[in-house]
């Protein structure tokens, strides 16, 4: 698209002090005509762009708007062009790796800061990438979706006016608006199935921009004091933080936490096999105790 042309053409101008037309026709992919056209274009928007001809001519920008330049310095063009590499590992191509080149001049080489690698996929990289595609494409055509939900209460069929796609707790989700359900919602990407989009176009609702929640904070959240075999530290590290850990006289870790509700509370301590035993409160020893014997039950049926 021109719009995205242009845009490429004004970010390299910022970084380089002069470029010839036939260096900026190879990184635009078009003819030197079309970048003519384009220059002329950027100066009636009011880009005071200069070109000179002979052997040390080129195309500029005016010295007197120098200050713009700094716009983006190499270290902001870095962060960026991380954070367009990460996308790529959801998408599983090079679309916003080749995007970001069009920008970058010769001076700036993509691979010399790669101190930070992000890589934002997940197990079954194709599903997730599937269904991003899905619903960027009705998110742009303000169309809603449909889909199969799995969550804790049971398996439901909603439609969705979907807002954004976010990823956050290691894991991507969907800011909706549920028609089922009247009110803004988030689905785990992971727990949506047979994701559609519909023809039924909807208009934007006011006040619909996700804002970052907790990611516990419900009514039903619990809080227990665990201790955990201190052969277990790397594991709870990567649960509760380093700075959590509080030990006893034997060396094991407590900690006092919160989880989000009973059940996913019973799950992780389970996770951890042998190597946690829930301290107090007493409701919650006795709760796992017969959660436990429920599950032994059925090995002794066999």
């Amino acid at each position: 698209m021109k719009i995205d042309r242009l845009i490429v053409i004004l970010s390299i101008l910022l970084q380089k002090d002069s470029v010839s037309a036939p260096y900026l026709a190879e990184k635009c992919e078009v003819s030197r005509r079309t970048i003519n056209r384009d220059i002329e274009d950027l100066c009636k928007a009011g880009i005071p762009i200069v070109t000179r001809q002979g052997v040390n001519g080129g195309i500029s920008i005016m010295e007197n708007f120098k200050i713009d330049k700094t716009l983006l310095t190499n270290s902001d063009m870095q962060a960026i062009f991380a954070g367009l590499k990460s996308l790529d590992s959801v998408s599983g191509t090079n679309q916003y790796r080749c995007l970001m080149e069009k920008f970058l001049t010769d001076e700036y080489e993509t691979g010399s800061d790669s101190h930070i690698l992000i890589d934002l996929s997940g197990w079954d990289r194709s599903a997730v990438s599937q269904k991003i595609d899905i619903l960027k494409s009705a998110m742009e055509n303000h169309t809603k979706v449909t889909f199969t939900y799995f969550s804790p209460s049971g398996e439901s069929a909603r439609k969705a006016e979907p807002y954004q796609i976010i990823f956050q707790w290691s894991n991507w989700y969907l800011w909706a608006f549920c028609t089922d359900r009247q009110d803004y919602r988030m689905f785990k990407l992971s727990r949506m199935t047979e994701l559609k989009c519909t023809d039924e176009v909807f208009q934007e609702r006011e006040n619909g921009e996700f804002k970052r929640q907790d990611r516990w904070n419900r009514c039903d959240e619990i809080k227990a004091v665990v201790k955990f075999d201190k052969s277990a530290k790397w594991r709870v590290i990567d649960d509760f933080g380093a700075e959590r850990l509080l030990y006893d006289g034997n060396g094991d870790i407590v900690i006092n936490s919160v989880w989000s509700d009973k059940q996913s509370f019973f799950y992780n301590i389970l996770s951890f096999g042998d190597k946690a035993e829930i301290l107090e409160p007493l409701e919650y020893r006795t709760g796992f105790s017969a959660f436990l014997e429920k599950i032994l039950e059925k090995y002794h049926q066999t």
